[in-house]
């Protein structure tokens, strides 16, 4: 577990005009990558990066996020697989132009990054002792996915680039991965080294969808 230790915990630190305009391009270059180079990460780097998603928000501080991190070449195989089945049959639910787009878009980095990580959500943890989650246990998966978000960002710091393979079966997942039962998926992730940086979004660059401001409702 991490310790993070401000060197004077009595003040509040000051994120200055420099540094909220960093963060705001830390947002901007995060991006989904598909396209890696083959290099290795440093075991000390993945492991710190690993270690600050402990400072992820979670409800009743149950901390609930599980990471697998999958290095056999069966059970990556396996992943890829998986991903070709689920990929063939979203592509069949597209006509025309449409279907035309997404056949050509790169949606997964599989064989090319140097780490996998799969991303579940302990259902059962004692940890937190319930708080918060009578009325919406699904926040405890909620707060895995804030776990994911804070180690992309970190990632992103090192140069590290990550792609969220979403187009998967999740049950076949827990088969390949043998996990515990109680245990939901939440995400599966490449890590590596990108190709190249992009600012814009692939699924931008190749006319699938724009982004767009979030609304908001005031009541």
């Amino acid at each position: 577990m991490p310790m993070f230790a401000p060197s004077r915990p009595q003040d509040r630190p000051v994120f200055d005009a420099s540094f909220q305009a960093s963060f705001v391009e830390l947002l901007a270059w995060r991006r989904d990558v598909r396209r890696f180079r083959r290099d290795e990460i440093p075991e000390a780097l993945l492991g710190s990066l690993l270690d600050l998603t402990a400072l992820a928000p979670s409800v009743g501080n149950c901390q609930p996020t599980r990471w697998v991190r999958v290095d056999d070449p069966g059970r990556r195989t396996a992943i890829t697989a998986n991903f070709e089945t689920a990929n063939k049959a979203a592509l069949g639910t597209y006509d025309g132009e449409r279907a035309q787009t997404y056949a050509r878009l790169k949606l997964e980095g599989l064989r090319e990054a140097p780490v996998h990580l799969a991303v579940f959500c302990d259902e059962g943890t004692p940890q937190g002792h319930g708080l918060g989650v009578l009325t919406m246990p699904q926040t405890r998966r909620y707060s895995a996915v804030c776990a994911l978000h804070t180690f992309w960002l970190a990632a992103r710091t090192h140069g590290l680039g990550v792609g969220w393979v979403s187009i998967l079966d999740p049950a076949s997942i827990a088969a390949t991965l043998d996990i515990p039962a109680d245990w939901s998926f939440i995400a599966y992730l490449c890590v590596g080294w990108p190709q190249e940086e992009h600012l814009a979004p692939e699924l931008e660059r190749e006319g699938w969808q724009a982004r767009t401001a979030h609304s908001l409702l005031r009541r």
